[in-house]
């Protein structure tokens, strides 16, 4: 078992695809296991995380814009402390979710060949994001003992 925070990048409003930055921090790590499970946890309540579309830059503006659609800012809402974004975010980051878990096979994050890792960013305003991943699983005794 193998437990990495990873500080992310300031992100501007959108989503963005960070499954690179997610394996730059754990990769040696990841390469231990045979089988297993990566769990991967966002420790914040106005972003989110979600599996999409790897290749084609539209789609994450499409979802952007669909998100927004869904959860209007323009809406009365009681918690508006932070400005017109602060409810909307929370309510688009219930809707997406806050965390994935992802098979590991042979040392990789087994993701269809689409796939990568999103962290949608639902403030205009934001700081970094602190992700914090957890691997499980078996590891390849072939290689040294998984330590964190």
């Amino acid at each position: 078992m193998s437990q990495t925070s990873v500080k992310l990048s300031k992100q501007k409003r959108g989503c963005h695809l960070i499954t690179e930055e997610i394996l730059k921090s754990i990769g040696k790590q990841l390469s231990q296991f045979r089988v297993g499970l990566a769990n991967i946890f966002l420790q914040h309540t106005s972003a989110s995380l979600c599996l999409n579309e790897n290749w084609d830059s539209d789609v994450p503006l499409d979802m952007e814009d669909a998100l927004n659609r869904l959860v209007p800012e323009d809406v009365s809402y009681r918690h508006d402390a932070e400005g017109p974004d602060d409810m909307p975010a929370h309510v688009k980051s219930a809707l997406l979710g806050a965390s994935l878990t992802i098979p590991i096979t042979n040392g990789k994050l087994n993701m269809g060949t689409w796939q990568g890792v999103w962290l949608c960013e639902h403030r205009d305003h934001a700081s970094s994001r602190t992700i914090i991943v957890t691997l499980q699983g078996m590891v390849d005794d072939s290689k040294q003992e998984c330590k964190d």
